[in-house]
């Protein structure tokens, strides 16, 4: 057996599924999913492709995995807490893990063989809900709303081309301001002017809207 070969059985030997999926989640999140795949994977761990098939029967068994890994990351709605309070550290948790695996915001619903994490992370949003007096239909709704909102503020942030206020700021005078001639666009040149001058932060526009979410969905639980 050759150094080459030797060294390649040494780290087959080393592998297990965690440390496959954790390098995947790794890969996808510096190359995008897109770009994965089981050689590239296998390369990255320096196995044999074949290898990784004894962990993983698949891609898609190995994006189940890498999804539980992101699901595991969300914080669970804290039970000892009012429904309002739990949801938002739940949602507030959600995005900065997805700011870190953005490459995750169009799969967390399209797995069908959920793993052990997802299934708690959902048994939890679930119960928070049906204990603050949600009917079954209504914690389906308020579910899916604040899923909606959240994975789209997600996918919203991460194709911004800023990510502070002052680059913002930055970008509004440099490039935005120079395309909004105000005789042309009054209210387009006045509102950038305006946010630019007082250290507008789009970042906190999570928040706010995460609010009324919350606030509109109150009224429709029925309190035991």
């Amino acid at each position: 057996m050759s150094a080459r070969e030797s060294r390649q059985v040494a780290s087959d030997a080393a592998l297990s599924k965690q440390r496959v999926v954790i390098e995947a989640v790794r890969l996808a999140d510096r190359e995008g999913v897109d770009g994965l795949s089981m050689r590239r994977l296998a390369g990255a761990l320096g196995a044999g492709a074949m290898s990784l098939y004894y962990y993983v029967a698949n891609k898609e068994e190995l994006l189940d995995a890498m999804i539980d890994v992101v699901f595991g990351e969300i914080e669970l709605p804290p039970e000892e807490t009012d429904w309002q309070s739990a949801m938002r550290r739940r949602a507030v948790s959600a995005r900065q893990v997805l700011a870190r695996h953005p490459w995750a915001i169009g799969l967390m619903e399209s797995r069908t063989s959920p793993g052990p994490a997802n299934l708690r992370h959902r048994e939890a949003v679930t119960a928070c809900l049906r204990k603050a007096g949600f009917p079954v239909l209504m914690t389906t709704h308020a579910n899916w709303l604040l899923d909606s909102y959240v994975y789209g503020f997600a996918l919203q942030e991460a194709g911004l081309p800023f990510n502070t206020a002052d680059g913002l700021a930055d970008m509004t005078e440099k490039v935005y301001l120079p395309q909004l001639p105000p005789e042309e666009f009054p209210y387009l040149n006045e509102s950038a002017t305006v946010l630019a001058a007082a250290g507008y932060d789009p970042a906190e526009e999570f928040t706010f809207g995460l609010d009324l979410v919350l606030a509109a969905l109150e009224p429709l639980r029925v309190p035991t």
